[in-house]
């Protein structure tokens, strides 16, 4: 429950802006809001640095904007992942800051854009087939409150190409390393850096690849010391991770 959210509602009340009904109902909803088919969690920021995002595969679009409106009322950055051209058609007639951003499949309201980060987060692919899942982790990273920049299609196949962006990856606080296939490139840009590197296995690749299993395991394995992996085409995982590793800390 965040105390700021406490506050301002027991000056509303003293201001006469709310009576003794309605103060009492924004108290009873301030740590969730049940709606019938979702608790939505407006502690989650207090808890863990940002409102509580959104999953939109497996929900109706209906479902999606019911838990949006909730959220938008108190946050003013919101994310949907995992949505379709329909959801965002519906979200987009709810609020018109509502941005859809194709590649990742992401619908994000970026209101507030202070930085929060002490550095630079990049992002890395190792091919252009991997953008879409890396798209979503730099969004989440920007949505979040980070400097973000990117590096796509430098994989392993050409190694020169990762060893030219040395200097880039060196001076970032936590890199971000999507790949499919065998999975290779994130121990090799963990040999080259000394900050976190999150390893995205993707779902690209041919039949041995078994939809990114080959990539998981393969970056499971690394002999990085600095490597960590998230779940298969994770980008949001790896991003929001991202973000409260590079983190201002507060006093």
């Amino acid at each position: 429950m965040n105390i700021a959210d406490i506050q301002q509602i027991l000056e509303q009340f003293r201001a006469g802006e709310l009576d003794d009904a309605a103060a009492a109902e924004r108290i009873k909803h301030l740590s969730f809001e049940d709606i019938g088919f979702a608790r939505v969690d407006h502690a989650r920021a207090a808890r863990q640095g940002f409102p509580e995002v959104i999953f939109g595969l497996g929900k109706t679009p209906e479902q999606i904007a019911g838990v949006f409106e909730k959220l938008i009322e108190r946050a003013p950055n919101v994310l949907i992942t995992r949505a379709t051209p329909e959801v965002y058609g519906v979200i987009r007639n709810i609020h018109t800051e509502a941005e859809w951003h194709e590649s990742a499949r992401l619908i994000r309201v970026f209101r507030d854009k202070t930085d929060l980060g002490t550095g630079e987060i990049t992002v890395c692919t190792a091919g252009t087939s991997d953008i879409p899942v890396a798209e979503e982790a730099a969004l989440t990273a920007e949505t979040m409150g980070n400097r973000v920049q990117r590096i796509w299609d430098a994989g392993v196949a050409g190694v020169h190409r990762i060893l030219a962006e040395r200097e880039r990856l060196q001076n970032s606080r936590v890199v971000i390393v999507c790949a499919g296939m065998e999975g290779a490139l994130p121990s090799v840009v963990g040999g080259l850096v000394s900050v976190p590197v999150i390893a995205v296995p993707t779902s690209i690749g041919y039949g041995a690849s078994f939809g990114g299993v080959t990539a998981l395991l393969g970056m499971l394995n690394s002999c990085s010391s600095n490597v960590t992996v998230v779940n298969i085409d994770n980008g949001f995982g790896a991003g929001f991770t991202a973000s409260l590793i590079n983190r201002k800390t507060t006093s």
